[in-house]
């Protein structure tokens, strides 16, 4: 008879068994589905259009028109190659850059006693909302080798050094200072989740601060270090606006800034231009599965049960010259910036005799506002560019908090390829992008074509990537035990003991 009933216990768990495995499937064919439409149906109708030369909505599908010319085409072009070179050298000077200036901040601001440390936090995430084609008049005016401000002060101080920003130098710069907070954004967050008596056990074993950085806290983070530096390098390889605006007078060209060439021609080369954004695609792919090959059968796991809080490492003197490379870093992204268009968008004639033009009032007016505001298309355009922005933000971030839970914390079915297709739009120029959605959704029944829902899946789609990887970091430093002992806990255990915020 006991036999029997451990038989029936051994038993009864397989449907339900069963009923899990079956819904995985389920969710994961949900998000598969999803991601079918967002992201995998335009990329083959771009790759369709870079095959056969044609748009399929409007001439349809034709295999017969499919061929490799595009492709080959572009692989033989010389402008190609060296519009590859000087991205691959931009997009990884930039990245290097960006890399050391947002790690740097991020361990003065969350692992240091620097003062002033939430106005550094807060005032280093501004290039995240400067558009890359703003950024890029803004060192336009700044750093113009003859008209621009900085040089025009230069010549006032009788100083022979001038800034050239209309170079590769001034391109690697520019990219490294306004994607650094990409990377603050990943190591800040890594490093405040981080237990610090790890961090005090390797001190007390004799690590010097250096060695105990080496060796223990940015091993531990090295998901979010991989993962920013993964990011910055693909976000940059589809920017247009900074290479176009700095690059062009130099004769400078990207991927990006030759892609635009090709749509901008009479007839456009939209097929071309494809060609190039997949190569864009599978260099994504490639190191998107570098990164899963470094980062897999290694644990970063820093956030148990046990409770503690981040410490801040007593700089001593030292903590006046971390905050003056805080404020020297501002400075030059966020303050001069802004006053150069400030100065721009008041000012009658954007030409400077001198030093001494810059603060004569008669050249300043509200001729520029009066224009804008004159007319009604502007009023049209912030409510359009507000209603995108909510839609993008609450739709985009549920979608990415889901593809990011399952990736991370779930063993459902299939979700390596989730997390490997809601990576590609990341790869793909903006440029191009808006070709393939227009290809792919022109000719869906309901109208879509022509309405704002069609701006805000494509943003959903394309900025998808950031998002995920955001959450894929935290998620990952986050251990399992927490997630069962809250799911094992009854109901008012879990009222009783909810996080409520530090005390």
């Amino acid at each position: 008879m006991a036999t029997s009933l451990a038989l029936a216990d051994q038993v009864r768990p397989a449907p339900r068994l069963a009923s899990f495995r079956l819904g995985g499937w389920l969710w994961s064919g949900l998000l598969l589905a999803l991601l079918a439409f967002l992201v995998l149906y335009p990329t083959f109708m771009l790759l369709y259009g870079a095959l056969s030369g044609t748009n399929p909505v409007v001439d349809g599908f034709n295999l017969s028109a499919v061929s490799l010319d595009n492709f080959i085409e572009v692989l033989a072009n010389p402008n190609v190659h060296f519009a590859l070179v000087n991205t691959l050298v931009v997009c990884g000077g930039g990245t290097a850059i960006a890399v050391v200036i947002g790690l740097g901040f991020a361990w003065i601001v969350v692992r240091t006693n620097t003062p002033c440390k939430a106005l550094i936090a807060t005032a280093g995430l501004v290039p995240l909302f400067v558009p890359p084609l703003v950024a890029g008049v803004a060192w336009t005016i700044l750093g113009s080798p003859r008209t621009g401000l900085i040089n025009t002060v230069l010549a006032w101080l009788g100083t022979d050094w001038r800034l050239n920003f209309y170079s590769m130098p001034g391109l690697i710069a520019v990219f490294g200072m306004y994607y650094a907070p990409y990377v603050y954004m990943f190591t800040s967050a890594a490093l405040r989740n981080m237990d610090p008596s790890l961090e005090e056990a390797a001190e007390i074993s004799g690590a010097s601060a250096l060695g105990t950085l080496r060796t223990i806290t940015f091993p531990l983070i090295a998901p979010a270090i991989i993962a920013a530096t993964l990011l910055s390098f693909i976000v940059m390889l589809g920017i247009y606006g900074i290479p176009a605006v700095l690059g062009a007078p130099a004769n400078i060209s990207v991927l990006t800034t030759y892609i635009f060439n090709l749509t901008a021609w009479s007839p456009p080369l939209y097929s071309t231009a494809a060609a190039v954004a997949i190569l864009l695609m599978i260099v994504t792919g490639l190191l998107v599965v570098l990164q899963q090959m470094v980062l897999s059968g290694k644990s970063f796991t820093t956030v148990a049960g046990k409770a503690f809080r981040p410490r801040s490492l007593d700089l001593g003197r030292w903590r006046y010259f971390t905050l003056a490379l805080a404020i020297v870093y501002l400075l030059v992204v966020a303050v001069l910036p802004t006053l150069a268009l400030v100065i721009a968008a008041f000012r009658k004639y954007l030409f400077f005799r001198g030093a001494a033009s810059l603060f004569d009032l008669k050249q300043y007016g509200l001729q520029h506002f009066d224009n804008l505001f004159s007319n009604p298309l502007t009023t049209l355009s912030m409510v359009n560019t507000v209603e995108v922005a909510l839609i993008t933000a609450v739709a985009g971030g549920v979608l990415a908090f889901a593809i990011g839970y399952t990736v991370n914390r779930t063993n459902a079915p299939g979700r390596r390829a989730v997390d490997l297709i809601a990576t590609l739009p990341v790869a793909i120029p903006g440029l191009v992008i808006g070709v393939a959605y227009l290809w792919a959704w022109i000719g869906l029944p309901g109208g879509l074509y022509g309405t704002i829902w069609i701006l805000a899946l494509a943003f959903i789609a394309r900025f998808m990537p950031d998002t995920v990887k955001v959450l894929s970091t935290s998620l990952m430093q986050i251990h399992r035990e927490l997630e069962e002992a809250a799911a094992g806990s009854p109901p008012s255990a879990r009222s009783c003991c909810r996080w409520r915020g530090p005390a």
